[in-house]
């Protein structure tokens, strides 16, 4: 046989081999599609997720034909489910979907019905233990969020935890404290102005105690608002002076 010819059969026979392989492959792989899913494994950050919730949605898949699921699709099914944030859906051999679930994780509360997470996304759901009050325009959540951990940190040495953080349509920032001292921060330099406060606070915290605001917007110091006088001791016989 000539050189040539044999080595023109080997390729021949090589490209029928791959075509065998192939077509074994696909087959394999259109039963694999053609197989009904048996499980849906929840995997991550479940804790704050209700069961129930992911158990309606598994339901709704078990049974059904693999190749006639979208995993985008359930993708998408699985994030609008409370408290979800992201999900990532694969296939698992032989007939099991895995979804890793992304939760999100509360920083504050938005307004009656919504959450801010500590990415600063807003997002419904309820939460029973206490968090701070965010109260701004629409779309300022990441921005507070981003602020927060440094405003309470400038304002630890009050003795006083901060409670509720405010910024206005004119983007003046207000904190209130736990005691229920508003605090008025204004538009810019807002750490160095609570600095300032929180370094004078030793000879002020007795007139701060009695006030209801904390203006600290002036170039140099501060002003304390609503500060009621003094409550005077009962004089001797049991009367007030």
């Amino acid at each position: 046989m000539r050189p040539g010819l044999a080595l023109a059969l080997r390729a021949a026979g090589g490209l029928a081999a791959l075509a065998v392989l192939a077509g074994a492959g696909w087959y394999g792989w259109d039963a694999l599609a053609r197989r009904p899913i048996a499980a849906v494994r929840f995997t991550g950050e479940l804790a704050r997720v209700n069961p129930a919730d992911l158990e309606r949605l598994a339901a709704g898949l078990r049974g059904r034909e693999a190749r006639a699921v979208a995993l985008a699709d359930v993708r998408e099914a699985v994030k609008r489910v409370t408290w979800v944030r992201e999900c990532s859906v694969r296939r698992a051999f032989p007939a099991t979907l895995v979804v890793a679930v992304e939760a999100h994780e509360p920083l504050a509360r938005w307004d009656e019905a919504r959450l801010v997470s500590v990415r600063g996304e807003v997002f419904a759901a309820e939460y029973e233990g206490e968090l701070p009050v965010f109260e701004g325009p629409e779309g300022t959540a990441p921005e507070m969020a981003r602020l927060w951990p440094l405003v309470g940190k400038a304002a630890a040495p009050l003795g006083s935890p901060v409670t509720g953080l405010r910024l206005s349509a004119r983007r003046a920032w207000q904190a209130t404290l736990a005691s229920g001292l508003v605090i008025e921060m204004g538009r810019s330099d807002m750490e160095a102005r609570l600095a300032r406060f929180a370094a004078a606070w030793p000879q002020v915290a007795a007139d701060a105690a009695r006030a209801t605001r904390a203006d600290l917007r002036y170039p140099g110091g501060f002003a304390l608002r609503g500060v009621a006088p003094p409550e005077k001791k009962p004089a001797p016989g049991g009367r007030r002076a």
